[in-house]
């Protein structure tokens, strides 16, 4: 990949710390993206509807839990890039169900749980999601969740309510996270799908991320099997340890997202004329071409580094905190500037522009908002906690 970074958005060459076999299979997760994806990516935007034919063929990349079956953060956080440098509602799926559903399972799943769901999910046999945020509380739910758990001989009884829980609808696993009523402790339950008592229905008129199927959940009187309990799911800390795995995952979309804006910006400045001549050839457009690359570039170093101290093992909350509420924050510094390169046609989907500006909204605000990664950030460099 040296040598390519001018036209692929990756300047300083970062691909180039993948050895030979992880380049691979990047070029393979770009090549799926470019020639699959692409063609159907703004009609599956525009209906909100779900490729569900593209499943089997991103299958075959064997990507799906790779980061499981001990591949390094930087590669798996590379595949992540990819997906998002064409569309990030797919790659939040993907995200959804190799990171969040699969993660909670390998990281707090028993050996006995590991074995009867991981092979399938790395084979995307079974989609999972990951049912956490719900409706009446977003950054206080370590403190605030409210749907309950009950034990009953060999069963628990799950209920109430979640909220944005992408995949839901069509799932065969969520990883379910409720107060056990015994001991006030967080815990994590696997429901199957058709388990009476879960109810998911699809939230309607999102402006982002609209390919993605989110849902609202409804859990009366759920009934789950013990053997469905993650068995090293004791408190919201065991929770939090995925999250921050998943949060620097969403730092690498960031990179993604913006790193496609900016790609379809510098195509889009070299076709376009005005007064005679490519809009590419005017200072004030290549100024917003390099402030968008400069986010991009110093983003994805920030990435790059996060992987390598995920891979040394000392990777901490701060880090990935850190990188999820700056490095989204540049994504949306950066598809504002593509937009603006645009002007008016920077809004319509034919372009190659509108979805990046609007999926950045979400990709913004989830997994975190900046300010309580800000204030993670905060914790741990004064010794203070700030948070109400």
């Amino acid at each position: 990949m040296r040598g390519d970074g001018v036209r692929n958005g990756d300047f300083y060459d970062y691909a180039d710390l993948l050895d030979k076999e992880e380049k691979q299979i990047v070029q393979r997760v770009r090549d799926f993206m470019t020639e699959k994806i692409a063609p159907i990516a703004d009609e599956a935007w525009t209906k909100a509807s779900f490729p569900h034919h593209v499943v089997p063929e991103m299958a075959k990349l064997d990507v799906a839990g790779l980061q499981h079956r001990g591949a390094s953060s930087l590669l798996t956080g590379f595949i992540v890039l990819e997906m998002n440098r064409v569309d990030p509602s797919i790659a939040t799926f993907f995200g959804v169900h190799s990171g969040l559903a699969m993660g909670s399972i390998a990281g707090l799943g028993s050996e006995e749980q590991r074995e009867r769901w991981l092979p399938r999910m790395a084979a995307m046999e079974q989609i999972g999601a990951f049912a956490l945020t719900e409706p009446e509380g977003g950054s206080d739910v370590a403190a605030g969740l409210r749907t309950t758990a009950r034990r009953e001989g060999d069963t628990w009884v799950l209920d109430g309510a979640k909220r944005w829980i992408g995949n839901a609808t069509f799932a065969d696993l969520t990883v379910v996270w409720a107060k056990d009523e015994a001991d006030g402790q967080v815990k994590g339950f696997v429901v199957e799908k058709g388990t009476p008592g879960f109810e998911a229905t699809r939230i309607e008129n999102k402006i982002a991320l609209r390919t993605v199927q989110n849902a609202d959940i409804t859990l009366t009187g759920c009934r789950v099997p013990e053997t469905n309990r993650l068995a090293g799911a004791r408190g919201f800390r065991d929770t939090s340890t995925i999250l921050r795995q998943t949060r620097g995952g969403v730092a690498w979309q960031a990179v993604g997202c913006m790193m496609g804006a900016y790609e379809r910006a510098l195509e889009y400045a070299g076709e376009r004329e005005q007064f005679g001549r490519p809009i590419a050839a005017f200072q004030l457009v290549q100024d917003l071409l390099v402030r968008m690359l400069g986010n991009v570039t110093s983003s994805l170093g920030m990435v790059v580094r996060l992987a390598q101290l995920q891979d040394a093992g000392v990777y901490r909350d701060e880090h990935s905190a850190m990188a999820k509420a700056y490095c989204t924050a540049r994504m949306r510094e950066a598809v504002g500037w593509g937009r603006e390169i645009m002007a008016g046609n920077g809004i319509v989907l034919d372009y190659g522009m509108g979805r990046f500006v609007a999926d950045s909204e979400a990709i913004y605000s989830y997994e975190g908002t900046r300010e309580i990664n800000s204030l993670i950030v905060g914790r741990a460099i004064t010794g203070h906690g700030a948070f109400v």
